[in-house]
């Protein structure tokens, strides 16, 4: 487990790998013997994000707890940063390598190459969906913007990985491998670098799938709480607005409710019909826009009509 007062060095000297990493943070080289803290610090990178994304990567350890301590913005700038690694640089570095050690007059290797376009396709489809839809959603929730026809659960169900695509494509080039020294070993590169970066691939999803979807789910249940306040609030409002609006009899109808009565006991209690119970209902929950029972008690409670501690809660 690596903390923020580590060397930033003993980091990469330990896991060369994370020099990757540090590049989509946006981290740059030359920081001397400067601890990860000092590090992040001087170059705008949230501390605790990172080092969940480093603790993660390198030895699995995540703690779902602490969705809510992580940093949104740093991750959508190490996931955007990815991205652009991957399909800007290793896809078409890959495609290069594959074809200065195959023979392009081969139909094998043909194949060989269809079937890397095949997987680079829908790693780019993957990614841009996720550039398109998920990262727009997730910034209009950090705005404090609501959207009712996206949430990250959605994201979450059709996350899927082309392991399959991968499988095929390495097999076939294990079969292959031509007898010349010189493209065996152009392929034999090849195929190594196609095994690293499945597995950064890989380790990719795996951190949008343990640390950043929780911590948006985090970010929309703060959202929704937030929504909850604002509309009890507003109701709380509209019903001091409201309240002369209301006659004598609709209270008394209001506080049957809260007290738990059916339609036909407030209609007893009161001396009227079940009908004219139920026409006092629609006018209230026309003047209030109050259409539930706990609305009400929170109206009836805020206006004083009925007293707390007589509430069953």
């Amino acid at each position: 487990m690596y903390e923020a007062d580590d060397k930033m060095i003993v980091l990469i000297r330990d896991n060369y790998n994370i020099l990757q990493s540090l590049g989509s943070f946006g981290i740059s080289l030359g920081f001397g013997d400067k601890t990860v803290r000092e590090v992040c610090e001087e170059q705008d990178v949230d501390t605790y994000t990172f080092l969940a994304v480093v603790n993660f990567t390198i030895n699995g350890f995540h703690n779902p707890d602490d969705a809510g301590r992580l940093s949104v913005p740093t991750l959508l700038q190490y996931l955007r940063a990815s991205h652009e690694y991957y399909l800007g640089f290793q896809l078409p570095f890959i495609r290069r390598e594959l074809e200065n050690a195959l023979d392009a007059e081969d139909n094998l290797a043909k194949l060989i190459l269809r079937l890397y376009d095949e997987y680079a396709r829908s790693i780019r489809t993957h990614m841009k969906y996720e550039e398109r839809t998920v990262f727009p959603y997730v910034e209009q929730l950090l705005q404090g913007e609501r959207c009712t026809d996206f949430n990250i659960e959605t994201f979450s169900k059709h996350h899927s990985s082309t392991d399959k695509q991968l499988r095929e494509l390495k097999s076939i080039i294990i079969k292959y491998l031509p007898p010349d020294g010189m493209h065996n070993n152009q392929l034999s590169a090849t195929l190594y670098d196609i095994y690293n970066n499945e597995e950064w691939l890989t380790q990719h999803a795996e951190v949008e799938d343990h640390i950043f979807i929780p911590a948006i789910q985090h970010l929309e249940n703060r959202q929704r709480q937030s929504d909850v306040t604002a509309k009890i609030s507003n109701m709380i409002g509209n019903g001091n607005q409201n309240q002369e609006e209301l006659s004598e009899r609709e209270k008394d109808v209001i506080i049957g409710v809260v007290q738990g009565m059916t339609n036909k006991e407030i209609a007893d209690h009161l001396f009227i019909s079940p009908n004219t119970v139920i026409t006092h209902r629609r006018n209230i929950a026309r003047k209030l826009q109050i259409h539930s029972p706990a609305g009400l008690t929170i109206y009836a409670i805020v206006n004083k009509l009925v007293d707390i501690e007589s509430v069953q809660l």
